[in-house]
């Protein structure tokens, strides 16, 4: 057994193991002439395909797609993501889908087509076939509109005449049904002969004597209707002659003779030899043959009809897959209007005279003849449906299909005549690039013809277009701006068929307006001036028809490439490029991309790029158009750079154009909020206890020196507004009162108030104190400044008051034990008099010890009057003092124990300090003199309990020990929660309100130092 036979006996095994899986059938029945979008089945749901993966239990998408040649008008089309099938705009015409049909194939008439379901893990043959059911688009006819017929003027009555049939290209019921004889002068009537085959022929009967004397021409009309609905007709005009006597009419042996001819017959060979005879003698015997109305013109041209001997002969070559069966009426005339009839089928018998046709159709499009494949794809990875066929018949007729040699490639039999290409093997790219390989079909003919099809695999790319001209892909270059008739190639193709089925017309087909074919040379040249830019490439096909019945015809592609010229100069996509780049950008940082384009080709398209007036600020690369800084951008000293860019292609002579370049630069988030207000750190604001709720008490303002939101700053309160008895607008940063002072709130509050700034992806921050003073007057401002040096120690995460807060608790105890002790005693000795007095007033004595006793418990008037001068010495100042800070004893409900009152001088150097720096408001002057005593002195150092305190905020839990800080007197402090150091107004530590907030208070990491201003 040699290669061949192992191959043909490999493929029949294949035809036999038909996969069920991933091959199915449809049929499906529509009419003809349906319209576009009309829906004729749904793939999915008729073979109920599940898009769920079984191994994934996940939905897949899956694409349907029909198989079809390039070039291929089709029928029906197929939604790619549901599977449904429409009808196309290409009309189904039966008559001309299944032309040269019998009325007993009227069923049989359809076309089929393959659907393929993909991605390859879900890959199934879709075999559909479509029937195509009749309608009643066509009216029967009769072969001529005029009717001639002869008969004898002795017929007898009820003898019978043929009249031509008519046809009708529908079939079944919307064919010929009936004949009608109209004004048939009750001379002539019409009977119907159906034959085997179902035809309908026409009789015309004779109902009355005929004498030619008295009248020799008859005219009627005849009229034949079809079955459909709507039903259609038409009419002949009948013409009959009476003729003279002639007794006997010819007479064929066989009135039907069937015979076999096979179709490589030459010309010339004799088909049968018919013989009628007519018992008339001399001339009424001359007998003469001819063809029968009914006999289609194809017919005649291929085969000759002796006049005088009936010899049938070949005049043209016979193809048996063209037609195989031909029938043919013979009429025998003598010359009366009788003629003989016989009937003659020629069946054409088959001869191997047809190699088998591969029609291969990509499942993969290919490119330029090549599949393209990834290395990757897996096994049976489905590449074409080939289907293979012969136009033979029998033995002549069966195709086996192999593939020529040994490749990572298979057939896989999906039907009888259809394989699908698949891989059979991992490919590897590393090892073999390209496949190159043929696929073989062979028939079983003696001699055995066969056919190939090359196919070329790449893994990346595949086109295979077998071609029938002489040049299947016709390549031309031409140049843009050409003259109109340019000549550009001749067209040439051959046919192996001899005489009129050789002579070949050529014809453009569609998108080829710009080109003109002679018809009969093949010569194409250009009918209109090309311009490459519009169009560079013009693909066309160009058909050669030859002029055989039916005319056979096959395509070429033709390719015309317009070759570039330089008449176009470089574009810029913009006029004007605009690109933004931020601040402190390093040097020789990239800051934009030029785009420009040219619509030439080739050198005329290789553009070099350059700056015409930088000041070397800027480095452009000729060829990619990036843009690179050779500057530190700085938005504050330049916020922006403009120049010019020059573009030049390489065509001769060179072509350039210009484009304005801006570089501008955007604002980096690098500079912290400068505190404006309050100037320093150690000012303060009085906050009368008249004030009323919403009125500002103070103001906080900073600048940044930044654009955009980074300029954009936000006032927050982070510490020392424990009590919420302030507020600040975190837009104007103005602060006011939440809430009417109470006398509790006398003394300083230290506010630390955070400056951020909007900036994006950091904030920076700034902190400043804002010392606010609670009372009707500040008359001592040197206490004042002497609390706000001390608050210096108290870490910002804590109210000013939390350190004292224990001793005052401990102060306010003990005078209030000491009260209650004093009533106490009071209320004894009271006690205690009443009691004497009650005993001893009825005597001398008694009165005696009670003048006494009153003199004991009352003071004399003159120790009384200075006692009561000392008091209102003592309580002279109380007025003034209440403007500025409030002194609270331990019994404030005791009517006897007021408030002690006094104020405090500033020295000289702090006086001076704050001028410019304290916003004295509209609280009356003070009335002190100079030399009045400091009382927050006196009491600090003569009362072992602190009589008074300043009431402040509620401190800020926190969870860890503060150290102690001391903050610089400037007026702006920065820094994050985690860290507070002492830093510039330029410092870029950010602060978050909300981690200041998360952690109840600020860390420190040391202590800061005070800074004195004088």
């Amino acid at each position: 057994m040699d290669l061949r036979d192992f191959y043909l006996l490999a493929a029949l095994i294949a035809c036999l193991r038909l996969d069920s899986a991933i091959a199915q059938e449809l049929i499906y029945t529509i009419r003809e002439e349906l319209p576009e979008n009309v829906p004729i089945g749904n793939i999915p749901k008729d073979l109920n395909i599940s898009h769920i993966n079984a191994a994934t239990g996940t939905s897949a998408s899956l694409v349907y797609r029909l198989v079809s040649k390039a070039g291929d008008a089709p029928l029906v089309k197929v939604s790619s993501s549901t599977g449904e099938i429409f009808t196309t705009s290409n009309r189904i015409d039966r008559e001309k889908l299944c032309a040269g049909a019998s009325y007993a194939e009227e069923n049989e008439c359809f076309f089929e087509l393959e659907v393929v379901i993909l991605p390859n893990d879900f890959f199934r043959l879709i075999k559909i076939k479509i029937i195509v059911k009749d309608t009643n688009d066509n009216a029967p006819m009769f072969p001529s509109p005029v009717i001639n017929i002869s008969i004898p003027e002795n017929t007898l009555i009820n003898s019978r005449f043929p009249i031509p049939s008519a046809t009708d290209p529908d079939t079944g019921f919307n064919g010929v049904q009936h004949y009608e004889l109209l004004n048939g002068q009750s001379v002539f009537g019409l009977d119907i002969v159906e034959t085997p085959e179902g035809e309908k022929w026409p009789q015309l009967i004779v109902q009355q004597n005929l004498d030619r004397e008295q009248k020799d021409t008859y005219v009627m009309k005849i009229k034949v209707e079809d079955g459909g609905t709507p039903q259609k007709s038409s009419t002949a005009i009948l013409q009959v002659t009476v003729s003279d006597v002639n007794d006997n009419k010819p007479v064929f042996k066989e009135g039907q003779v069937e015979v076999h001819i096979p179709e490589n017959a030459p010309v010339g060979t004799s088909v049968i030899q018919l013989h009628a005879t007519d018992a008339d003698i001399g001339s009424n015997a001359e007998i003469r043959y001819i063809f029968g109305a009914q006999v289609a013109p194809a017919t005649k041209r291929l085969f000759a009809l002796n006049n005088t001997t009936g010899l049938i002969t070949v005049q043209r070559s016979l193809d048996r897959e063209e037609t195989a069966i031909h029938k043919v009426t013979v009429l025998a005339s003598d010359g009366s209007s009788t003629p003989a009839r016989a009937t003659v089928t020629i069946n054409v018998t088959d001869v191997n005279d047809n190699p088998p046709n591969i029609d291969l159709r990509y499942i993969i499009s290919p490119i330029n003849g090549t599949v393209y494949l990834s290395e990757k794809d897996p096994v049976n990875t489905k590449i074409a449906l080939i289907t293979v066929s012969d136009k033979d018949t029998d033995v002549n007729g069966k195709v086996i299909c192999f593939i020529e040699r040994e490749v990572p490639f298979h057939l896989k039999a999906v039907y009888d005549n259809q394989y699908l290409l698949e891989t059979s093997s991992l490919l590897d790219y590393e090892g073999t690039k390209e496949f190159s390989f043929k696929i073989v079909a062979s028939d079983s003919g003696k001699p055995s013809l066969n056919q190939t099809a090359l196919v070329r695999v790449k893994l990346e790319d595949e086109n295979d277009n077998p071609p029938i001209f002489n040049q299947p892909v016709i390549e031309l270059s031409v140049s843009e701006n050409n003259r109109r008739g340019l000549y550009l190639t001749t067209i040439s193709a051959t046919d192996e068929d001899s005489g009129k089925n050789a002579d070949i017309v050529y014809q453009l087909g569609p998108n080829a307006s710009f080109f003109d074919l002679d018809r009969k040379t093949g010569v194409l040249t250009a009918s209109r001036v090309f311009d490459r830019e519009e169009q560079e490439r013009f693909i066309f096909t160009v058909t050669a028809r030859d002029n055989g019945t039916p005319p056979l015809q096959s395509q070429a592609a033709v390719i015309v490439t317009v070759l570039d010229e330089n008449d176009n100069s470089p574009k810029f996509t913009h006029n004007h490029f605009q690109f933004f780049v931020s601040e402190n950008l390093p040097k020789y940082s990239t800051v934009g991309v030029i785009t420009v384009t040219d619509a030439d080709a080739g050198e005329n398209k290789a553009v070099t790029l350059s700056i015409l007036n930088d000041n070397d600020n800027f480095v452009l690369d000729p060829y990619s158009g990036v843009i690179k800084s050779n500057v530190s951008f700085d938005r504050e000293q330049q916020s922006s750079y403009t120049f010019d860019v020059k573009a030049t292609d390489g065509g001769q002579p060179p072509r350039s154009s210009t484009a304005k370049v801006t570089i501008n630069v955007m604002d980096v988030n690098d500079n912290s909020p400068v505190v404006i207000s309050p100037p320093s750190n150690t000012s303060f604001k009085l906050v009368p206890l008249s004030a009323i709720p919403g009125s500002v008490v103070a103001e906080v303002f900073a600048v940044d020196i930044d654009t955009g939101m980074n300029a954009e700053l936000k006032y927050t309160i982070v510490s020392g507004n424990n009590k919420g008895l302030f507020r600040i607008d975190p837009v104007t940063g103005n602060i006011t009162l939440e809430e009417k002072p109470a006398p509790t709130d006398v003394g300083l509050h230290r506010l630390v108030v955070n400056i951020s700034d909007l900036g994006y992806p950091k904030s920076l921050h700034t902190l400043v104190l804002v010392f606010l003073y609670v009372n009707d007057t500040a008359g001592n401002a040197s206490y004042i400044y002497d609390l706000i040096r001390r608050t210096m120690e108290t870490p910002l995460d804590r109210n000013i008051g939390d350190s004292s807060q224990p001793y005052q608790n401990e102060d306010y105890l003990t005078i209030m034990i000491a009260i209650v002790a004093g009533a106490m005693v009071v209320i004894v000795v009271i006690f205690v008099t009443v009691l004497v007095r009650c005993r001893h007033a009825s005597r001398f004595k008694a009165a005696q010890r009670s003048k006494q006793g009153a003199e004991w418990m009352s003071p004399n008037q003159e120790n009384k009057q200075n006692k009561k001068k000392k008091r209102k010495k003592r309580k002279s100042p109380k007025s003034s003092l209440l403007n500025f800070v409030t002194i609270e004893e331990s019994k404030p409900d005791d009517a006897v124990h007021e408030p002690i009152n006094g104020t405090i001088s500033l020295p000289a150097e702090l006086e001076e300090q704050s001028i410019g720096r304290f916003d004295w408001g509209p609280a009356p002057p003070t009335t002190f003199k100079p030399n009045s005593p400091d009382l927050a002195k006196h009491y600090k150092s003569a009362s072992p309990q602190p009589a008074f305190h300043l009431k402040p905020d509620t401190p800020v839990s926190v969870k860890k020990h503060h150290v102690i800080q001391e903050l610089p007197l400037d007026n702006t402090f920065v820094g994050g929660c985690d860290t507070l150091s002492k830093r510039s107004s330029t410092s870029s530590d950010h602060f978050s309100a909300s981690e200041c907030s998360s952690q109840g208070g600020f860390k420190t990491k040391g202590p800061l130092h005070t800074r004195q201003r004088f």
